[in-house]
């Protein structure tokens, strides 16, 4: 309460518009396949959020990505493979699932999209085990829990090594 009578309304103003804006950032790097909750987790900590509530928001911005990426898959993708230049990348991360992780998802199923999904580097994640998904055709439901659950886990990690980094530090 001392910092809100502390402070003028403009400023006040301005630092919950920022707050605001940075945990929104947060989210959409959670939603973003150059980050997802690898990026977003850390983005929220280190700038001041609950760590509680940031681990919560971006986990679940992470959880939608699948239910989106199986629409646009099903949906929508027939309709790009029209075009030239996305019918050769989309051909392009095919043949790269497919000789990369694939085998090991399709001979460990369940399991193995739970750890290909959950280790914390790129190229891994909610989207890879998407498209996965779609490619292999695994059963959506069993999928979805797979990714959710290996989301969970990557989130657990990223949010745990990003935890002990600040409180060595200081910041926590």
């Amino acid at each position: 309460m001392k910092l809100v009578q502390n402070c003028d309304n403009a400023s006040f103003a301005e630092f919950n518009f920022t707050v605001i804006i940075d945990f929104i950032i947060a989210v959409l790097w959670s939603l973003s396949p150059f980050g997802e909750a690898k990026v977003g987790i850390p983005y929220g900590m280190l700038n001041g959020h609950n760590i509680y509530l940031v681990f919560i928001a971006c986990f679940a911005a992470n959880v939608l990505v699948f239910p989106i990426m199986i629409f646009f898959l099903e949906k929508i993708n027939k309709y790009f493979l029209r075009w030239f230049f996305y019918k050769k990348s989309a051909i392009y991360v095919a043949r790269r699932a497919k000789t990369g992780s694939g085998g090991k998802i399709q001979k460990y199923g369940f399991w193995g999209l739970i750890l290909f999904v959950m280790i914390p580097l790129p190229g891994t994640g909610v989207y890879a085990g998407s498209i996965a998904t779609y490619l292999f055709r695994i059963e959506k439901s069993k999928a979805f829990w797979a990714n959710t659950i290996g989301i969970f886990l990557s989130s657990v990690i990223v949010w745990t090594a990003t935890y002990l980094s600040m409180k060595g530090t200081g910041q926590v």
